[in-house]
C-alpha cells in the first residue's frame, strides 16, 4: 500500500543514500542513481534490468535520453507505443515480443518462442525466424531492408534482454526498502543491524 510516488524517497534515491537498500547499494549502482537521478518507479524497473553485464554499455545512452541531453530516436515509428518508457532503447525481453506483434504480425506466443530463440541463439532457429519476422514485415508494408535490420536489432537485444516483470518486482522491494530507510531510519537501521549482526566485516 506504499505509494510509489513518494517525493523523499526519490531524493534519498537520487542522492544515492543507499546503502542497505536492495538491489542499489554497489557503489556501481550508487553512481549510476546519482547520473540518472530516479524520479518514477519505471526509473527504477529500468535501472535494476539495465545494470548487468552486456546492457550497461547502454546506460549513457539512457541517462542523457532520460535528461535531454540526446534525441530519442525509434528504429521505427511504429515502436514508439512499445520503446517510449525507455527512450527508444530496447531493455526489457517483453519489448522485443511487442515488436514482433507490431511489426510482423506474431502471435504472442509466437514472440515468445521468438524471444527463446534469441536466448539460445542457435542458427537454424534463428534463420528460420527470420524468415518469419521478414515476411510478417513485408506484409506490413515495411521494406525487407529494413525488416533485417530491426531483426538484428532485435536479436542483439534480446542476446541480455531482462524480463520487464522480474525487472519490476526488484524494483519493488528497492523501492519499499528505500521507502522505509527514508520514513523509519531508526527502525531501519537497527533491522538492518540485526540482519547482519553475525557479519563482522
Amino acid at each position: 500500500t506504499l505509494p510509489l510516488d513518494d517525493a523523499p524517497t526519490y531524493s534519498l534515491l537520487r542522492n544515492a543514500n543507499t546503502t542497505a537498500v536492495f538491489q542499489l547499494e554497489s557503489r556501481g549502482m550508487k553512481d549510476m542513481l546519482k547520473q540518472a537521478k530516479p524520479d518514477c518507479f519505471e526509473d527504477i524497473i529500468a535501472l535494476v534490468a539495465l545494470y548487468r553485464p552486456g546492457p550497461m554499455d547502454l546506460i549513457p545512452d539512457y541517462i542523457r535520453r532520460k535528461h535531454g541531453l540526446q534525441k530519442v530516436e525509434y528504429p521505427h515509428p511504429k515502436l514508439e507505443p512499445i520503446l517510449r518508457e525507455t527512450y527508444g532503447i530496447m531493455v526489457y525481453q517483453e519489448q522485443v515480443m511487442q515488436i514482433a506483434q507490431v511489426i510482423a504480425g506474431y502471435s504472442l506466443g509466437s514472440a515468445d518462442l521468438l524471444r527463446r530463440a534469441m536466448g539460445k541463439k542457435k542458427k537454424e532457429e534463428m534463420d528460420a525466424q527470420r524468415a518469419i519476422f521478414t515476411e510478417g514485415a513485408t506484409k506490413n508494408g515495411i521494406s525487407v531492408r529494413q525488416a533485417k535490420e530491426l531483426f538484428d536489432l532485435m536479436e542483439k537485444f534480446a542476446g541480455y534482454g531482462f524480463n520487464k516483470s522480474h525487472a519490476a518486482a526488484y524494483a519493488l522491494v528497492a523501492y519499499h526498502t528505500a521507502y522505509l530507510k527514508t520514513h523509519c531510519p531508526a527502525a531501519f537501521l537497527a533491522a538492518t543491524m540485526s540482519a547482519d549482526m553475525n557479519n563482522t566485516d
